[in-house]
């Protein structure tokens, strides 16, 4: 495993982070028990990450709090996250203080290193700098949390504002945002301000749906050139981004999942990556392609030639199983 500091939280913590939502919640959502579940976590420990990512709306605190009795509270740092919103309902600062002090319980620890708010749209980040992040901070001096962060809402705000406003205070250590091959315009709005400011970054969106999902990237990408948005010969290719897949560099990526996870790990200000899982067999190769070397400089080049004017590319929600699909 490879070891970075966590921006001016001064964590080290692993390149890698275990998420633990998605559209699987570490296997929850496909019916797996809380012991299976934890197992996924245990496995990622097992391979040298210290980072685990959670939040109260992703259900998988449970199964983070049941791993943790299986290990030492400080060889892990654990996130976990609290919305500011119900609905179109702001919650009070006392409603998200009461939702740490659930989250620390369920989790079975006292404190937890980063706390977020989380999915903080652009019309409510007042409400959160102004209300509740005082309130959070004097929950910090009594040790519930060691740092704050807070996370966009990338479906609702593929623009980063979000983001650009809270540049504008110094109460976030850490922030969590998309970025991925074809969605890189936090290269532009977001990571020269963390830069700046020394603010730890999670990467989110690295892998999703656009490249797990057979045919989604292929189906994605000839509406985006039928929009007049990228080049005609990009439509007539089954594999889209074939041209990364070619053995005249042994550095060169063999698979696109691989290069999806290379490509973020290594832009620079990104700290960490994240992966979710609810498969233990995709925790090692997970991690294994997020520990390779840069892609070839040429892969890069063209993929931000192509790509990098694109916005709102594959940012879709989770879509989370429910007993009913599972069953049938």
């Amino acid at each position: 495993m490879q070891y970075t500091t966590f921006g001016r939280t001064g964590l080290k913590v692993s390149v890698a982070a275990m998420g633990c939502g998605g559209s699987s919640c570490l296997g929850l959502t496909r019916g797996h028990s809380v012991v299976q579940c934890a197992g996924i976590i245990h496995r990622a420990v097992d391979l040298g990450v210290n980072l685990i990512d959670t939040a109260k709306s992703y259900g998988t605190e449970p199964v983070v709090g049941a791993a943790l009795k299986m290990m030492p509270r400080d060889s892990v740092v654990i996130s976990t996250k609290q919305k500011v919103t119900e609905g179109k309902t702001l919650l009070s600062a006392a409603q998200v203080v009461a939702a740490l002090d659930d989250s620390l319980r369920v989790l079975g620890t006292d404190y937890v290193d980063i706390f977020f708010l989380h999915t903080v749209l652009p019309d409510a980040y007042g409400h959160a700098v102004r209300e509740i992040a005082p309130a959070l901070l004097r929950e910090k001096e009594k040790g519930k949390f060691r740092f704050l962060g807070i996370t966009e809402m990338p479906p609702k705000d593929p623009h980063h504002d979000t983001l650009q406003l809270a540049f504008s205070d110094d109460c976030w250590d850490v922030m969590m945002f998309a970025f991925h091959m074809l969605g890189q315009n936090a290269r532009h709005a977001v990571l020269p301000h963390t830069r700046e400011r020394n603010i730890g970054t999670l990467m989110m969106f690295a892998v999703r749906s656009l490249f797990s999902t057979p045919g989604r990237l292929r189906q994605d990408v000839r509406a985006i050139v039928e929009a007049g948005k990228l080049p005609g010969w990009l439509a007539e290719k089954d594999e889209p981004l074939d041209f990364l897949l070619h053995k005249r560099d042994p550095q060169a990526a063999r698979s696109v999942i691989e290069a999806a996870y290379r490509y973020v790990r290594h832009e620079p200000g990104a700290h960490v990556v994240l992966f979710g899982t609810g498969n233990p067999a995709h925790v090692a190769p997970n991690i294994e392609a997020i520990l390779k070397p840069p892609l070839p400089p040429e892969d890069v080049q063209k993929l931000n030639a192509l790509f990098g004017h694109l916005e709102g590319v594959g940012l879709d929600e989770p879509v989370r199983a429910t007993a009913a699909t599972r069953a049938g």
